[in-house]
């Protein structure tokens, strides 16, 4: 039989995937895949089946319907006093994944390197590699995430096409800080790259921090695609609504992809998203702020157990460091193992943090990021609390 393609097919199950199944199997709260448990507001689902009814229920325009691309232009200008031209510089895709794949499809040449960071996104890599791109790596890690600087340096070259950059990141809770990128912006200018910026937790920040998108440095509007999330913002994670801004320029060459991956996306959802997007600034403040609180509520719980918590500075991951517990329990398994347990034994599930970086849990590079979990927060405080109390009665210390 002739073989797969060989870039993709080496890809296994999505780790979240993997353990939603075996939460399924067990009953056991999910804790681990990423997704509200309740849909997001009632209006702008009312807007997408006012919609759907009213019509026109046909393909819309490739590029996003103007109503949706004027509402991200104004969203640019509202919330970080970017100026962007609706007809030229934005494009609506299915999802910000698709947006990811666009861009990269849209820019990425065989042979090209592309900086990424780890921890990174389970689809950055196998999109990469697919467009004939060679991935950089730098590695953040917890207990602190810090930048290391010289190593980013060092990993652009004359070859460099892009660093893809993920702030607030999935899945190490990590936003990136004037300073920091400040630094990746000289990089891009040094070396004449590109960023793809992966921003879709923009509005998910937490205590007091706030989000700066690269594009609005100096220098960077030429540079960079920024890319929202429909899913993100409104706590509707099924309806697979993105969004890119950029320079005409990109946004021509991340279409020209488009449209031959998914060409446009339901007219209903996209009427909806442009009206979400002009909701006041009460509701995009609501969602940072109830986030934290739930950050903090398992947080709390999971730190009383015996976890050791990790920053959480945006998105609704939280990191937990679990050696106490081994050494109290005498478990002497890797991130994998202790999912596994939890999920099968306490009925909770979380994802192996080492997943998220190249070579998963079984590689040796990993062994310094095995023995930390990922929980997901964005759910109602009585499933929170209800896995907490699952945990410490498995451990011994309800």
């Amino acid at each position: 039989m002739k073989t797969y393609n060989p870039i993709l097919s080496e890809y296994g199950t999505t780790i979240f995937t993997v353990m939603s199944a075996l939460a399924t199997e067990h009953g056991a709260i999910n804790l681990g895949q990423g997704f509200p448990d309740t849909d997001g507001p009632e209006d702008i689902r009312g807007k997408a089946a006012e919609y759907s009814i009213d019509g026109p229920n046909q393909y819309p325009p490739m590029m996003g319907i103007p109503d949706l691309r004027q509402a991200v232009a104004a969203h640019n200008k509202r919330f970080y006093d970017l100026d962007v031209d609706w007809q030229t510089q934005v494009l609506v895709t299915s999802g910000a994944t698709e947006a990811l794949a666009a861009c990269l499809f849209g820019l990425i040449e065989p042979g090209d390197e592309a900086v990424l960071i780890e921890p990174t996104y389970d689809s950055y890599l196998p999109i990469l590699r697919r467009a004939g791109g060679t991935p950089k790596l730098v590695r953040v890690a917890p207990p602190d995430w810090k930048l290391p600087l010289d190593q980013l340096a060092a990993a652009f070259s004359e070859r460099t096409k892009l660093i893809m950059l993920n702030s607030p990141m999935n899945p190490s809770s990590k936003v990136f800080g004037a300073d920091e990128l400040g630094f990746i912006a000289g990089l891009l200018e040094q070396h004449d790259a590109y960023a793809v910026c992966d921003e879709v937790y923009e509005h998910i920040v937490h205590d007091r921090r706030r989000h700066i998108p690269l594009m609005t440095l100096p220098g960077m509007g030429e540079r960079c695609l920024r890319i929202g999330s429909a899913g993100k913002t409104f706590s509707m994670t099924g309806w697979k609504v993105g969004y890119t801004t950029g320079p005409a320029d990109l946004i021509t060459a991340a279409a020209k992809a488009h449209q031959f991956l998914t060409f446009t996306t339901p007219p209903n959802l996209q009427a909806a998203v442009a009206y979400g997007l002009g909701k006041d600034d009460e509701y995009f403040e609501a969602l940072g702020s109830d986030m934290e609180a739930k950050r903090d509520r398992l947080a709390g719980g999971l730190a009383a157990i015996g976890f050791e918590i990790m920053p959480s500075e945006g998105t609704y991951f939280l990191t937990a460091d679990f050696r106490a517990i081994a050494n109290r329990t005498g478990f002497n398994g890797d991130d994998a193992e202790f999912c596994k347990l939890i999920t099968t034994k306490a009925g909770v599930a979380a994802v192996p943090f080492s997943a998220f970086y190249q070579g998963g849990p079984n590689s040796n590079d990993n062994a310094g990021v095995n023995h930390f979990i990922r929980f997901c927060y964005c759910k109602n405080d009585a499933l929170l609390d209800a896995a907490v109390e699952k945990l410490a009665g498995f451990f011994g210390t309800a």
